[in-house]
């Protein structure tokens, strides 16, 4: 949010500086973003008067100006092509030097159709000061030729951003910034002056809320006989500074009062209201034109402003674009509701709908200012644009609950780390608006109706150590035990750590995506279990029931800036119905090889590739890789390709890996080009080591040489190589300690339906070499393990 300096001394009386303001701000909890000087850019522009305006000797439509600039020197030649320039004309002159705030253009001497130019006589939207680019800017008649611009038109005021929190409703108004700075002591918060009006009469047009879950309190009163013209210049040029166009008096009363209160409220143009005006739900399919111009389709969760036309008003949000004021607008409604902020919130966020008043809204406007703010907003009405007042119409009632806190001073050291006197507490707490109630050594504090974000004892431990500053807060060190300090990882962070090591060391970039998805990229992997009631978006509202979709996306963005080969992974949390489990994901797309004078053309990543890598993890994981079987994909017919993706399994049920080529499909809804390969290994699958002990024996370098047979076998094309090498490794444990498949053959001589596999099985002698017999034994152990699976020795 947007302050000026001088707007904030309206309501706190202070000799401070802009700086004291800014370091005050930022103690006291309200982070300045940045100030900015309207003047800076003003630099260079003069009070100007035009002497001469005669026509241009080469042009039509150009004048040559003589203008005084004020300085005592001879005037400057200008050429200029308003219409409006003349002689005794009295306007902004942009000296050589001087940069145009609208376009950034160094304004030079130069000659214009062989006339030279000292400048250039500016218009509004030259200087950014509004639309008007018909003419050149005229100023009255007694404003000082050769004062700088900047000084005259009061730019000099300097501009505070501020991010507000999203538990300061209270704060979304200058009044509410001045407060938090009179409690720290920058000044004294000056009181509100609320007037009286006396209404005549009841409101010409009905007023009621027929909606009281989503608008508690709908308050209105008409006023005859208005001008609309234009706002005091004091008040556009403060809504200007913090971003606001000013538009018309009537619609600038309502945004200031926004601005300065904290309060948003809607001028309506009663002429173009017929019947009632209602607060409602909106039934469903119904349609609204706002204001910015764009058509929103309505559903019956959302509160609406309507007369018996139609919607007038999205609740709280924006205003409709057929009941705004204009310049002929002679009859007016002042609405100030009290809306409900969740059903703001809800509304704004499913019509993907952002405004100052819904920002104000959803966090809770002052139920108890209704009257307050109905009152000002008439005021400024009366004062600037005339006219009758009718008497308030209060329809419905705003919350009206007290709410009161128990409170232990002691609270500010034990918990806030601040050792604050009572007394100061309290000062500070009534500074904030708080009433304070001594009960003995407990204080019993009621809450003001402009702070609905304290809930208990500890939100005022916040407030008063925040106004004392949170710099006094001693540093203090951590206790701890003499000696060398314990390990603090658990054994999950452990794995995580070693797996994150080997995945980079393999060659694979970390990636780090978003734990929220879509609606839309949950949908491939079945739709997400847990999804988020208030996303900060759409696209982050699903919590990742896998930690692909993080990954495709990544990849996609990549492809788009040109990377030929693509190695991701990332370790984090997959959320499912039962539980969140950690997970490794590995994602290859593109050219695992590039192109090159030995291989020839670049070639793609396949699924022995992700095969490879699952079992290179699961082998660093502790897992005990050799000993894992290979079996068909979890998810097969839905993420990965059938036919070319497998699972790794510890037995039939305990999954501990899925990899392979991703589902055409998949890859096509993420728009991710060519093959996409992908392993998912589930870290809390991982057999945990044994408690006591090493899970594995010391490795003692065997004595004896060891011995290699190859054996080769017709099997059904059904069989997959890994169960025979499996059933080979089992023949003889204590002889055999390695099989490995080195080829595999179909074509001539191996009948059809079947495939002929070659086996290289190593031998270990333990304390003697292997006798001829003993070496026949063994083999006959691996024919007949073979033959269970239905291999054959091939003859």
């Amino acid at each position: 949010m947007k302050i000026t300096l001088d707007w904030l001394k309206e309501h706190l009386e202070t000799s401070a500086s802009v700086d004291d303001v800014v370091a005050t701000l930022n103690r006291i909890g309200h982070e300045v973003e940045g100030v900015e000087n309207p003047a800076d850019k003003l630099k260079g522009f003069r009070v100007a008067k035009v002497l001469t305006a005669e026509k241009h000797p080469q042009a039509d439509k150009l004048q040559v100006l003589t203008v005084d600039t004020g300085d005592g020197a001879a005037p400057l030649t200008v050429v200029c092509g308003a219409p409006n320039a003349r002689a005794g004309l009295i306007g902004v002159l942009g000296l050589p030097g001087a940069v145009v705030p609208a376009n950034g253009m160094e304004l030079k001497v130069a000659a214009v159709r062989g006339v030279e130019s000292n400048g250039m006589m500016c218009s509004s939207r030259e200087l950014e000061l509004g639309d008007d680019h018909d003419g050149i800017i005229e100023l009255p008649e007694n404003a000082p030729v050769g004062t700088s611009f900047a000084d005259y038109s009061g730019a000099g005021d300097p501009v505070i951003d501020i991010s507000i929190t999203p538990n300061r409703q209270d704060c979304m108004g200058v009044r509410g910034i001045a407060r938090d700075l009179a409690a720290a002591g920058l000044g004294t918060l000056k009181p509100l002056d609320v007037p009286t009006i006396i209404g005549e009469g009841e409101p010409a047009t009905e007023i009621r809320t027929d909606d009281v879950e989503g608008c508690p309190a709908f308050y209105g009163r008409t006023i005859g006989g208005v001008t609309n013209g234009t706002a005091p210049e004091w008040m556009r040029r403060r809504l200007e500074a913090v971003g606001q166009r000013s538009i018309s008096a009537l619609v600038d009363i309502s945004n200031y009062v926004m601005f300065d209160l904290g309060r948003p409220s809607h001028i309506y143009d009663r002429v173009k209201l017929t019947g009632p005006l209602v607060a409602r739900r909106a039934n469903v399919g119904e349609t609204v034109t706002a204001l910015n111009g764009k058509d929103y389709t309505l559903t019956d969760t959302m509160t609406v402003i309507a007369d018996e036309v139609g919607v007038h008003d999205i609740a709280g949000i924006m205003g409709g674009e057929h009941s705004g004021c204009s310049e002929t607008t002679s009859d007016v409604l002042i609405e100030v509701a009290y809306f409900t902020p969740e059903r703001i919130a809800l509304t704004g966020q499913a019509l993907a709908l952002t405004s100052d008043a819904r920002s104000r809204f959803e966090r809770g406007v002052d139920p108890a200012f209704l009257d307050d703010a109905a009152a000002i907003v008439t005021a400024h009405v009366l004062a600037i644009c005339g006219g009758t007042p009718s008497a308030v119409t209060r329809a419905g009632a705003p919350p009206a609950e007290v709410k009161t806190v128990d409170y232990d001073p002691t609270l500010s050291a034990t918990l806030g780390g601040i050792a604050i006197a009572p007394e100061r507490q309290r000062e500070i707490l009534a500074a904030l608006g708080f009433t304070v109630i001594e009960q003995g050594s407990r204080w019993q504090v009621a809450v003001p109706s402009w702070r609905r974000d304290i809930d208990g004892a500890p939100d005022l431990v916040e407030e008063v150590t925040r106004i004392t500053g949170f710099d006094a807060i001693a540093s203090v060190p951590l206790p701890r035990s003499d000696g060398v300090a314990k390990p603090t990882a658990t054994v999950e962070q452990l794995l995580e750590r070693r797996m994150r090591r080997s995945a980079a060391a393999a060659g694979f970039h970390e990636a780090v995506t978003w734990s929220f998805i879509s609606d839309r990229d949950a949908a491939p992997f079945g739709g997400g279990a847990w999804s988020l009631a208030n996303p900060i978006s759409e696209d982050l509202k699903v919590m990742r029931p896998s930690l692909l979709p993080g990954l495709l996306a990544a990849a996609q963005r990549n492809q788009n800036r040109g990377a030929d080969s693509i190695r991701l992974f990332e370790i984090g949390r997959r959320y499912l119905s039962d539980a969140e489990h950690p997970t490794l994901a590995v994602l290859m797309a593109g050219d695992k090889r590039a192109r090159g004078w030995q291989a020839g053309k670049a070639a793609p990543f396949d699924a022995f590739d992700a095969k490879a890598a699952a079992l290179a993890l699961l082998d660093a994981a502790g897992a005990p890789a050799d000993r894992l079987q290979v079996m068909d994909a979890v998810s097969e017919g839905s993420i990965w390709h059938p036919g070319q993706s497998a699972t790794l399994r510890l037995g039939p049920k305990a999954v501990l890996a899925e990899f392979g080529a991703l589902h055409p499909l998949l890859t096509r809804h993420f728009d991710v080009d060519g093959p996409v390969m992908a392993v998912q290994i589930f870290l809390d699958a991982i057999p945990a080591k044994r408690a006591s002990g090493p899970a594995r024996a010391a490795f003692t370098p065997p004595a004896l040489q060891s011995v290699r047979r190859d054996f080769a076998f017709l099997a059904p094309a059904s069989l997959t190589a890994a169960e025979l090498v499996r059933a080979i490794r089992g023949a003889d444990k204590a002889s055999i300690v390695d099989a490995r498949l080195f080829d595999r053959f179909t074509g001539q001589s191996v009948p059809e339906g079947q495939v002929s596999l070659a086996v290289e099985v190593e031998l270990q002698p333990a304390e003697k070499s292997f006798t001829d017999a003993e070496l026949k034994a063994i083999a006959d152990k691996v024919v007949a393990a073979a033959v269970k699976v239905g291999a054959v020795l091939r003859g």
